[in-house]
């Protein structure tokens, strides 16, 4: 009866019956860790090759500015001067920027220089830089083209070449 039933089973089966050995199970698991190998080293080829995880040509450098940066910051803020700055429709193509120095006890601030930029948040080619002259002591205006949307208002102002104030706000033209 036993023989009947394995012949039923091998004509089912298309008249050959595989047994799983010990040499099959080594290659199936030989050939599944292959393929994963392989597929892990294509990724990391091209992990590496396409970016390199460098920023910034030298830390080092990138290092000293930052240290400067805060330098500077530690002694804008000793000096204690409000610095604001407006941005009204000038018409319906330019848009006018004011910007105001106080120094601490409320007076304008005057023998200063100021550069102001319009800073686009995601796209550096729509960037305005500003010509800002100045009025009356303290106070400088300029134009640039209208353009609604998100903005960062960069605004530095000079002494004698050496940087006194540095800010970036964002804004909203309208």
């Amino acid at each position: 009866m036993q023989s009947m039933t394995n012949s039923a089973e091998a004509q089912k089966s298309g008249g050959r019956s595989k047994k799983v050995t010990g040499r099959m199970v080594f290659i199936c698991v030989v050939a599944f860790f292959g393929v994963v190998a392989g597929v892990n080293s294509i990724m990391i080829y091209a992990a590496v090759s396409t970016f390199g995880g460098v920023e910034t040509e030298s830390s080092y450098q990138a290092g000293r500015v930052f240290a400067r940066e805060v330098s500077a910051a530690h002694e804008q803020d000793a000096l204690h001067w409000q610095v604001a700055a407006t941005i009204t429709p000038a018409d319906s193509a330019t848009s006018r920027v004011e910007v105001v120095a106080l120094d601490a006890a409320g007076a304008p601030i005057r023998n200063l220089v100021a550069h102001a930029t319009l800073s686009h948040p995601t796209d550096r080619r729509f960037d305005q830089a500003l010509t800002l002259t100045e009025q009356t002591p303290g106070r400088f205006t300029g134009s640039s083209a209208r353009a609604a949307g998100q903005w960062d208002l960069v605004i530095e102002l000079d002494r004698d070449g050496a940087r006194m104030f540095r800010s970036k706000n964002r804004t909203t033209v309208r």
